[in-house]
């Protein structure tokens, strides 16, 4: 099993002098980031579409090997709440395949007040090219139904398995032959880390549900204080075979 770890976005300011060194301009920050992590969750989309252009600028910018996944834009999600799906799939992937074999999962994350609505998530998934990954994160408990399962697993999409306080929000369900995890807020000190407790009952769901040949993508959302970093870092060293790029030695500064 490969195990993807990544953090939830790499432009944030409190991480320079923690993942990023002083001297180094916010223009290079990517490329900082690619040395150090084989992965990244894109949320750029999900606010505003990049253009062709700059997913294709990320793919150059960016080692062999390295993966993009991308937050569905909230066009989708939030404001046509996954109804009439086939425009904004076709324009975020048109957009998206700039990235080449840099493009990773795309995530769907869903409204916390959108109910279950079994047929336009079936809808939805339905518009994306064929072998495209797709992680859904439903996010209001009316989404635990077999008829939801079902969707899931008939389209091949992934459940995404949320964590919020170092516990999981959504049920454990293997929907896909691949997994995507999302960790949104620790419990340790200083907030918002995950103790080491949480990440090894984490890593331990994670190798005891999927196979040897599993692809399975972790994201740390706890961005504030360089939080997503340090747990990211710690998370890849508790996993018996993780992937992308090996262990980083310690940084000579910051957490």
């Amino acid at each position: 099993m490969a195990v993807f770890v990544g953090t939830s976005g790499w432009q944030y300011r409190d991480w320079s002098g923690a993942l990023y060194p002083s001297e180094v301009p916010q223009r290079l920050w990517l490329e900082e980031y690619a040395r150090h992590f084989g992965t990244v969750e894109s949320n750029n989309a999900f606010y505003r579409l990049p253009s062709p252009e700059t997913f294709a600028a990320w793919r150059d910018r960016t080692p062999p090997g390295f993966v993009m996944a991308v937050k569905a834009s909230r066009f989708l999600t939030h404001i046509k709440r996954l109804r009439e799906p086939a425009e904004p799939v076709a324009r975020l992937m048109a957009h998206a395949s700039a990235l080449g074999d840099r493009l990773g999962p795309v995530l769907l994350q869903l409204p916390p007040t959108l109910r279950a609505d079994p047929a336009a998530l079936d809808a939805c998934l339905a518009c994306f090219p064929a072998g495209t990954r797709v992680a859904v994160e439903p996010r209001h408990p009316s989404w635990w139904t077999p008829e939801v399962r079902a969707v899931l697993t008939g389209r091949g999409a992934a459940l995404c398995w949320a964590d919020r306080g170092s516990k999981p929000v959504t049920p454990l369900w293997r929907t896909a032959d691949w997994g995507y995890v999302r960790f949104h807020e620790g419990r340790a000190r200083p907030w918002p880390r995950y103790g080491r407790t949480a990440l090894r009952s984490w890593a331990g769901r994670i190798e005891d549900t999927w196979p040897g040949d599993a692809d399975v993508f972790a994201y740390f959302n706890n961005d504030p204080g360089a939080a997503a970093v340090v747990d990211a870092r710690a998370f890849r060293r508790l996993l018996a075979r993780p992937a992308g790029l090996p262990a980083p030695a310690p940084l000579p500064y910051g957490p």
